[in-house]
């Protein structure tokens, strides 16, 4: 029998298939099933166009035969088979697609799904196998042929003996390596965790026997029962995905039951989207906004990413493309026939038609967050508690080129309502009067309540948002402003209030010589700590806080010097104090009669300011002995 050669560089191609396209072995497996799938379609096309035949779909079906003693996976289909000549032409050629040529042929229309091609996904079976046997017999010939090929040195076609139409491929299985467990292949119930992970939705039952345990008959009723074992046709595949039904055919309990089978939370999930696109670019997607994050989320562990099919196929389990970074808590499928199987993660970055079905999701997911933001706003809540700050960060990530989109999404505890608003539900109730959209920073809600500055801003009846996050004040920076407002921390030295009594540049003129050089011989006590000291009429019971001058705050000083590259950076301290404090008028008779205690308030008063800001006493031992002295 005379072997052929592969045209179209045999040799470079296949290998270039084998080491470099298909890097994952078990992929074989759902391109073999695909091209049998492909197969049954064929029959059925042309069942519609040749009244003489006729689709009975009981008889249509995949079988899965693996064979530990002869070492052999087989596949079979009862679809349309190969002649000779496509034989040749199909297998002969490595990547010719025998599916388009009959799509061109038959003139089909492009509603017909066609997913398969025979030729680049079949030399994936050389991964896992050492020779491979395809035995045909097509719809419209009496005679089968049987093609054998060992690998990149070329191929045998000779007579077959198949009774009926389809086709039989067999794997003779590679031996096991140090770095490859080939028997796996042979394994039924791997292959059965093979077609649920990649092939669970092809249309036509994909059948196996297996082997199965039961108690014996005559001894159900004993304490001590025997088992027997029996052989079963199993189908292995559900056929019809939930995502290829109408939504008014799913209930909430359906969504919920798939979210659960898939393993995208053990939590249900808040929200689902069903998309059902026809157009340029069609496609079907099941996508779930969770309630919980996995455990990983915030780590650089987390991989996120929508699972891909086409046409029922898996490509991709996680295809990051779909989702943009700031969604990327959502879970779910999209499923496409118009994207091919054979194509890598590189090719798909470069997907127009991935980018567009991209662009679609990113934009329904912001339209389920504003109805559940408008509409639910306790389970809105709860999604934000989950994922805020995930929005937060696409915010200011990638320069801030979407805060525009996310802003409104954002939610902020108010001290006005004792609850989370939105930017803009604050700026639609902010006084005529009011100039800033304020804030404060801090460990905890508790914590900021009992900051001086804050009463400050409470008592102009200003509201005033908390910002209990690291990331917060990035957030703010980023956007600027909002509805023409811009933020002001009340921990800033100029918080655009004029004072109980009078404004500050009176307040400045009128203070006193004695005044003047307190705040400064106060300053040089202190030293580079801060940039100034001043006195405010603002506070009311409050002696002393830290404000600080220019954009970098001290929470944003703290958070800095926190991260493992930071460096030591430093806000602008002021420290400033209470003028209608008693403790004001001692230090002004300090400055006059008792430098030693002038000193020594001093130090207190600062490291006071720093305890209440947050920020550690640099020498401890000094500030107990200080006290010690006050005592």
């Amino acid at each position: 029998m005379e072997k052929k050669e592969f045209k179209s560089e045999s040799k470079r191609l296949m290998d270039l298939m084998v080491h470099s396209i298909y890097t994952n072995k078990e992929i074989f497996l759902r391109e073999l099933i695909s091209n049998a799938s492909d197969a049954i379609d064929k029959v059925y096309y042309k069942t519609l166009t040749d009244k003489d035949k006729n689709f009975n779909k009981d008889d249509y079906y995949i079988r899965i035969h693996p064979d530990k003693d002869n070492r052999t996976l087989t596949i079979s289909d009862t679809g349309i088979g190969m002649t000779e000549k496509e034989l040749e032409e199909n297998l002969g050629i490595i990547a010719k697609s025998g599916s388009n040529d009959f799509k061109s042929e038959q003139e089909m229309e492009e509603g017909f799904d066609i997913i398969g091609k025979f030729g680049v996904g079949f030399y994936s079976s050389f991964m896992v196998s050492d020779k491979v046997e395809v035995e045909t017999k097509s719809i419209d010939e009496e005679q089968a042929y049987l093609w054998v090929s060992e690998g990149a040195d070329g191929y045998t076609i000779e007579p077959g003996e198949l009774k009926s139409h389809g086709s039989k491929i067999t794997l003779y299985i590679k031996e096991n390596t140090e770095d490859n467990n080939y028997d796996e292949y042979l394994e039924p119930y791997h292959i059965q965790n093979l077609v649920e992970k990649y092939s669970n939705y092809i249309r036509y039952p994909i059948k196996m026997v297996t082997e199965k345990s039961r108690v014996k008959e005559e001894t159900k009723d004993n304490e001590n029962p025997e088992y027997e074992t029996y052989l079963e046709d199993d189908i292995l595949n559900s056929m019809v995905p939930i995502w290829r039904k109408n939504a008014n055919e799913l209930t909430d309990e359906d969504y919920n039951n798939f979210y659960q089978e898939k393993r995208y939370g053990y939590d249900a999930p808040l929200a689902h989207i069903h998309l059902n696109v026809e157009g340029m670019m069609s496609y079907k997607a099941i996508l779930y906004i969770p309630g919980q994050p996995p455990f990983d989320y915030y780590t650089r562990d987390y991989e996120k990413g929508l699972e891909l099919y086409s046409n029922g196929v898996l490509i991709m389990d996680k295809c990051g493309e779909l989702l943009p970074d700031y969604f990327s808590f959502v879970k779910g499928v999209v499923d496409s026939e118009d994207l091919s199987l054979n194509i890598s993660r590189e090719m798909l970055q470069q997907d127009k038609q991935l980018r567009l079905i991209s662009r679609k999701i990113d934009s329904r997911i912001s339209e389920e967050l504003k109805k559940m933001l408008a509409n639910d706003r306790e389970k809105y809540e709860e999604f934000f508690k989950a994922f805020g700050n995930q929005l937060k960060v696409g915010t200011y990530d990638k320069w801030g080129q979407n805060k525009d989109k996310l802003q409104d999404f954002l939610l902020f505890y108010s001290s006005k309502e004792g609850n989370f608003v939105t930017l803009k539900e604050y700026v639609e109730r902010m006084p005529e009067d009011q100039k800033y959209i304020y804030f404060a920073s801090g460990s905890s809600v508790e914590h900021i309540e009992k900051l001086p500055q804050v009463s400050i801003v409470k008592n102009k009846n200003y509201e005033i948002l908390y910002l209990t996050e690291n990331i917060d004040e990035f957030v703010f920076q980023t956007i600027g402003q909002y509805g023409e407002k811009d933020f002001r921390s009340v921990s800033s030295d100029n918080l655009g209030l004029e004072a109980p009594e009078e404004n500050e540049e009176e307040e400045n003129k009128e203070a006193t010589e004695v005044d003047e050089k307190l705040l400064e011989k106060m300053k040089e006590i202190i030293g580079d700590e801060v940039v100034k000291v001043k006195t405010t009429g603002h506070l009311k019971d409050d002696l002393v806080y830290l404000s600080t001058e220019g954009d970098l705050s001290i929470e944003m000083e703290k958070t800095l010097n926190s991260m493992p590259q930071g460096g030591k950076v430093k806000a602008k301290k002021v420290l400033e104090i209470n003028k209608n404090h008693p403790v004001y008028e001692k230090l002004k008779g300090f400055y006059e009669k008792d430098e030693d205690q002038l000193k020594l308030y001093t130090e207190l008063l600062y490291n006071q300011a720093r305890l209440i800001a947050g920020l550690p006493v640099d020498d401890i031992v000094l500030f107990t002995q200080n006290i010690s002295k006050l005592m």
